[in-house]
């Protein structure tokens, strides 16, 4: 049955490419999806598997098997407003672009589920698939576990993966902590305006700006230890109009992730009190915002272990490497955090290696190869777990 899972996978492989790059061309951002959702649909309908959409969030669930226990496949599929340069045939030219490989993840899900489908009396329980918006933002986890797409039926257990186009084909990365938490903020400087030829008559956000960058770089250097793993860095430095005006206010915006809590509540309380004390030292008032709060991803040792047997099993020949752990982050995290459930990276590199960039690179390419070892992958662990998990 393992090898048979793969050679269904492996002539299905046209199939998934053709879904992936129809995915590609349609790139779509956050919580609204509405062109992939429909294709998502379109093929479930295909499948003849049902599924229910979650219109708040622009989410699929869908459903193969019938009682038992419950075991969650989660495939991302939302994109990133940047402009493609991939050079692909099928590149998408809307201004977004799938540079995360979520169009990857989509394709991968959907021909797990045509592999599930023709093999549910076989099942030892309940799938259940969710096809996920709003990962890049941080948002759709969360809002489709409010929307309950844990329960009905209850999900007991879940995986997920995610391709990466800087490790070769057909190697597998796993970990007890492969991404960090993250904690996303804005500060809002408020001072008084003036003609630049009076500074003296203004209150300039830009100079408290640029001590509180500073500032901030200090935490890490002097106030954290190296060894507990903490990356603190300011994205949007946004200010003024115009070279001759003090403006009546300046934007920064950062991410700090860590993977202590700890570490993460003691840094957020530094963050707060640097930026207050500057603020006020140099006349201006300051606002913090908080964009993003999202714990890092915990895995589940049996579960990884058992995972990584059924691939085994699958593929006596695969590379499994114990080294996700990055300092990226993931609203996966918000499932780990309720349910026993791992995550995986997946090689997706192509075959020239000078041509491999990271993620959320406009030039990035993918190797389309990896669409059938990851959809039966996904099959095989779903099928052995609930086998394992039966009454």
């Amino acid at each position: 049955m393992a090898q048979q899972l793969l050679e269904e996978a492996q002539s299905m492989r046209e199939e998934l490419i053709s879904w992936r790059r129809t995915l590609h061309q349609i790139p779509e951002t956050g919580l609204s999806l509405p062109e992939t959702v429909a294709f998502i649909k379109e093929k479930l309908e295909e499948m003849a598997i049902p599924y229910q959409i979650y219109e708040e969030c622009s989410c699929i669930t869908a459903v193969i098997g019938h009682g038992g226990k419950c075991f969650l496949l989660r495939s991302d599929m939302d994109a990133l407003p940047i402009e493609e340069e991939s050079g692909e045939s099928f590149a998408s030219t809307n201004g977004k672009m799938h540079a995360c490989g979520h169009d990857m993840h989509a394709a991968i899900l959907l021909g797990a589920a045509k592999i599930l489908k023709s093999h549910e009396e076989e099942l030892k329980g309940t799938v259940k698939l969710f096809f996920q918006s709003g990962e890049e933002t941080f948002s759709g986890a969360q809002a489709a576990i409010h929307a309950g797409i844990l329960e009905n039926p209850k999900v007991d257990a879940a995986f997920a993966m995610h391709v990466a186009a800087a490790l070769p084909n057909n190697v597998l990365i796993y970990g007890d902590y492969p991404m960090a938490a993250v904690y996303g903020f804005r500060i809002t400087l408020t001072g008084k305006g003036a003609h630049g030829s009076m500074p003296q008559m203004g209150v300039d956000p830009i100079n408290t700006g640029v001590h509180i960058y500073l500032a901030l770089q200090e935490l890490l250097s002097r106030e954290v230890s190296a060894t507990d793993e903490a990356a603190l860095t300011v994205g949007r430095f946004d200010a003024g109009s115009a070279a001759n005006i003090i403006p009546e206010r300046a934007i920064l915006e950062g991410t700090l992730r860590t993977f202590k809590p700890e570490i993460t509540q003691y840094l957020i309380k530094r963050i707060k009190e640097v930026t207050d004390s500057i603020a006020s030292a140099y006349r201006t008032t300051a606002e913090i915002e908080v964009l993003s709060n999202v714990p890092s991803v915990g895995c589940n040792q049996e579960l990884t272990k058992g995972i990584l047997q059924s691939i085994q099993e699958m593929d006596s020949n695969v590379k499994a490497l114990p080294l996700y752990h990055v300092m990226g982050s993931e609203d996966f995290a918000f499932i780990t955090e309720k349910i026993p459930a791992t995550y995986f990276g997946i090689g997706a590199g192509v075959t020239d290696q000078s041509k491999w960039v990271g993620q959320h690179n406009p030039k990035i390419l993918f190797n389309e190869d990896c669409l059938p070892y990851g959809a039966a992958i996904y099959a095989k662990a779903a099928m052995d777990w609930l086998s394992s998990h039966e009454g």
